[in-house]
């Protein structure tokens, strides 16, 4: 399908202004203003989710601005979905300062044409984004079980940030055919004045947000982090909720706006500790304005060497829509620098290439940008700081912080990488990451029944990736970190004083034999997160592992985590669940009973490890 158009996006400045800037974001970024007509917009935003709804393994990549102003009406709501690799956001400094009067939406997916069957679930709703905008909920002719909220059922790599939601919001569809399910996603910095409904949602982040209205309830694990009226965790695990008063570290992920001169500039807000509720509440987002003048804007196509080059000049870097074949590492050297991607920005490894590097420094963010394995095997797909290196020129008042950076190891194409992420910098903020190996995709594997594409032995022995996370730096803070499928250790901690708020871990599907997942000492099964044996202090608040060995059932798994056994290192409400297939005998060190196939579906949980 040919690109959508830009709408011609900038407003007229005021006569005493300097002229506005509207830059060439190229032909997948549009942005709609308030003289835009609504049947115009309505058009083009069904037919960008009939474009991007199925597209799963597509290449397309898609942002939709909105300018200051109100969108749709009481009478005339706007109403309209989000597919896959697609972003939808305002572009006021305030998410106030524009309104969309309507509904915002993702439904599930019916992946089966037989209708006593449907398989109707939201497992798969991957990759969308929603920001900076006020949504005031209205469903006026959707009819029936449609209009009772705003649905937004989704699992993975999907997040909600800057919102003022005026209505209610469901992270399930259950208007559909069963089963369905959800599984994850993330909320920051946004206010509800209406209960949000839980429903099937697997595991959950909300950080530094309002509920007004409450949460209404909880699967297997649900975490709260600096959120006025959250949930209380007293009834745990009767009631699966995580609550943490304030968030240890925090930093809000960069934003577009267009100021009032209709100049377009990027806001940096600023990291901050222990806080709580939305960064907007009481006026601008604490942090740093940086014009659009003073970022690189790359499309797909341009060389490394061109966007390496702008860097080392003392550019930022705004990645616009599409997917970046990167044959060698695009380097981030400069302290404080910015790398915003739009559209779920993709970069794909060649050649074995590391397709990011961010240097020893402090004050870099790295934003909205997919990383994908390419062919051939890359030793990492983002390596924050230098591998083995020393001499960390770290600042944990001005931490490097990742926001909305995936990665993706299979899917589209077959995909190598011994790690994903890579941190060996000291004050680092992980804040919200999918890191993937696909355990299905579009690989070209036989499906006549002799192989299938979920979960088989060709897979395993094809889609090479070891581990997902590896943090060797010192003081690196997580908030939402989901790693699933690797084929060894998921994340492995090395550094000290590291803290991870909310994680979640399935095991890989498709191991061929339980000799492929055994430990070289032995042990039956890696753990799906391990602290080094020789690390003092760590905390991990709300965590689960998930098991379903469905290539073959057999296999053991003898723990979910492994941690070593000292004072400073304090686990608080983790778990394990068994998906059907497989066994992980127990939680942590020992601890906590089987979840063999059996209690399929029921959690293990300890409390706190160790127990006071």
């Amino acid at each position: 399908m040919t690109a959508i158009a830009t709408v011609p996006g900038a407003q007229a400045a005021p006569p005493d202004a300097a002229a506005p800037t509207a830059p060439d974001f190229g032909p997948n970024v549009t942005v709609f203003g308030p003289d835009t007509p609504q049947d115009e917009i309505q058009a083009t935003m069904d037919a960008l989710h009939a474009q991007q709804v199925d597209a799963e393994m597509g290449t397309d990549r898609h942002a939709v601005y909105f300018l200051p102003g109100t969108y749709g009406s009481a009478e005339d709501p706007l109403q309209f979905g989000v597919g896959y690799y697609t972003e939808v956001a305002g572009l006021g400094e305030s998410p106030q300062d524009v309104t969309v009067e309507g509904a915002i939406e993702v439904r599930n997916r019916c992946l089966s044409d037989d209708p006593e069957n449907p398989n109707c679930i939201a497992l798969v709703n991957f990759w969308r984004t929603i920001s900076n905008l006020a949504l005031d909920v209205n469903t006026a002719g959707q009819g029936g079980c449609e209009a009772t909220t705003n649905f937004w059922a989704v699992s993975q790599a999907v997040s909600m940030r800057r919102l003022d939601v005026r209505g209610p919001l469901s992270l399930m569809d259950y208007c559909t055919a069963g089963p369905q399910y959800a599984s994850g996603g993330f909320i920051a910095d946004s206010r509800f004045d209406t209960q949000v409904t839980n429903g099937s949602q697997q595991q959950w982040l909300t950080r530094n947000s309002e509920l007004g209205g409450g949460w209404s309830n909880a699967v297997w694990n649900q975490v709260f982090a600096g959120v006025e009226g959250a949930p209380s965790e007293d009834n745990f695990p009767t009631e699966p909720y995580t609550t943490l008063d304030t968030t240890p570290v925090s930093r809000e992920k960069p934003y577009l706006f267009v100021d009032d001169a209709g100049r377009y500039q990027v806001r940096v807000p600023a990291a901050q500790t222990e806080t709580r509720g939305v960064s907007w509440a009481d006026g601008a987002t604490p942090g740093r304005t940086v014009p659009i003048t003073d970022f690189y804007v790359a499309k797909p196509g341009d060389s490394v060497a061109t966007i390496n080059s702008h860097l080392a000049r003392g550019k930022h870097l705004l990645l616009t829509p599409g997917v970046y074949d990167v044959d060698r590492s695009i380097a981030v050297k400069r302290p404080g620098t910015v790398v915003l991607g739009m559209g779920h920005a993709t970069l794909t490894a060649v050649d074995g290439a590391v397709p990011l590097t961010v240097a020893d420094t402090s004050g870099v963010v790295v934003a909205g940008v997919s990383i994908d394995a390419g062919t051939v095997e890359s030793p990492a797909l983002l390596r924050v700081g230098k591998e083995h290196g020393k001499n960390h020129r770290s600042d944990p008042v001005d931490p490097i912080t990742l926001s909305d950076v995936y990665f993706r190891v299979g899917g589209p194409h077959v995909g190598k990488a011994d790690v994903a992420l890579e941190v060996n910098a000291h004050d680092v903020l992980i804040d919200h990451t999918w890191v993937w190996r696909g355990d299905h995709g579009v690989e070209g594997f036989p499906t006549d029944g002799s192989a299938g594409v979920n979960g088989d032995t060709e897979r395993w022995a094809t889609n090479v990736g070891r581990n997902g996370v590896v943090v060797n730096g010192d003081r690196v803070t997580a908030t939402g970190l989901f790693v699933e499928h690797f084929q060894e250790h998921n994340t492995i901690w090395n550094g000290e004083d590291g803290t991870v708020v909310l994680y979640q871990n399935e095991l890989p599907y498709d191991p061929p034999t339980q000799a492929d997942w055994t430990q070289p000492d032995g042990t039956l099964g890696w753990e799906g997160y391990k602290v080094a044996d020789d690390v003092e202090r760590h905390r991990l608040f709300g965590a689960g592992v998930y098991v379903f060995n469905q290539n073959n059932p057999e296999i053991v798994t003898e723990n979910g985590f492994s941690v070593p056994q000292v004072p400073g290192v304090q686990l608080h409400h983790v778990m394990t669940v068994n998906l059907s297939a497989g066994t992980i005998q127990h939680v942590v060190n020992g601890v906590g009973d089987a979840v063999p196939p059996s209690t399929s579906g029921s959690p293990e949980y300890v409390v706190n490890y160790p127990a006071p």
